[in-house]
């Protein structure tokens, strides 16, 4: 089979998806999303040090974006407001519209897509929850960061914690900065649109909406690059995960509608074989041809005289289209018929 054939095969999905299906399996893992950074809050003094670490590291390997960006963000309230505004609210604005319009245009793509997302996110769970890491804006002054969306608070409807609306900042988990899923799932809609988008303005955002995330995690002190790198990364183990954790929900899919088939009753009776017969949820028995036994005359249910045949009628005995030869028959008094 060619292999733009094989590929169609295998990205047709075994079942047909619905919405009402897909839907609370999205919001069950935007809900296990956002559960699991509350509950991996970690120890502030440990997270403090994994930030102080990672700062580090970067020093070593002469990366230092963060200062300039955040620096030119706090400067330029006409970059650092688009800014927040852009890191408070497309990261669960494009991602969810590009599933949806995945889901509606191009259903061949959305369950490879889709679990590449989820399972990408997931394996961001297991990171904020093995270690938990304090963002740029939340370390000590002298570290030289500005937290960018309480500097420009009165412009939007997030205080002076996170991007949460105003009072809700103790609802999210503000050490949940390692790996960046902004950048990640920002990724994910570039390569969706780079290959699904098919216009030039398509392919345009597809480079330009990742890239621009990037920044803005940064200058708004955020995510350290290497939160960002950590993202991109995440993203790529998910895209290797996902065909087995596909193979394995098939899997487990087809054992249960195995299972539910065995010991599901029959309905309507039970069918036999043989001259006992029966159509299912039916009490007449329906005759079956044997061996010893020729096939019943259609007409054995009509008020018929013994050896009349419906005009046209095809008789068995000398094969499919052929007439019966000019055999003696009874004329219905018990004496033979003349031969002819």
């Amino acid at each position: 089979m060619p292999h733009a054939e094989t590929a169609g095969v295998e990205a047709t999905p075994r079942t047909r998806l619905r919405w009402w299906t897909e839907l609370p399996l999205i919001l069950l893992v935007y809900a296990c999303y956002s559960a699991g950074r509350l509950l991996a809050r970690g120890d502030v003094s440990t997270a403090v040090d994994h930030g102080v670490a990672i700062l580090d590291i970067e020093k070593a390997l002469f990366l230092n974006a963060e200062h300039p960006l955040n620096r030119l963000f706090t400067r330029e309230p006409w970059i650092g407001v688009p800014a927040d505004f852009w890191y408070a609210s497309l990261h669960y604005l494009v991602t969810p519209v590009l599933l949806v319009w995945l889901f509606r245009s191009r259903t061949l793509h959305y369950r490879a897509a889709r679990t590449w997302l989820m399972t990408s996110t997931f394996i961001g769970l297991i990171g904020f929850t093995l270690l938990p890491t304090c963002p740029p804006r939340l370390l000590a002054e002298s570290y030289g960061f500005v937290d960018t969306m309480a500097h420009y608070s009165s412009y939007g409807w997030w205080g002076g914690e996170a991007s949460a609306p105003r009072g809700m900042g103790g609802m999210t988990n503000q050490y949940a900065a390692m790996p960046s899923l902004h950048v990640g799932w920002a990724l994910w809609c570039g390569v969706i649109l780079w290959r699904h988008g098919g216009t030039r303005l398509a392919k345009i955002a597809a480079i330009a909406y990742p890239l621009i995330t990037t920044i803005v995690v940064m200058g708004t002190a955020n995510h350290y690059f290497l939160d960002a790198a950590a993202g991109a990364a995440v993203m790529g183990v998910g895209l290797l995960l996902a065909p087995l954790v596909m193979r394995t929900a098939d899997r487990v899919r087809a054992r249960f509608g195995t299972a539910a088939a065995a010991v599901a009753p029959a309905s309507g009776g039970t069918a036999r074989t043989g001259s006992d017969a029966t159509v299912a949820g039916s009490a007449a028995p329906v005759p079956v041809a044997t061996a010893d036994a020729p096939s019943p005359v259609v007409s054995g249910g009509c008020q018929t005289s013994a050896g009349e045949r419906i005009p046209r009628q095809r008789d068995s005995r000398f094969g499919s289209g052929a007439e019966p030869s000019a055999a003696p028959q009874d004329a219905g008094d018990g004496s033979p018929a003349p031969a002819r």
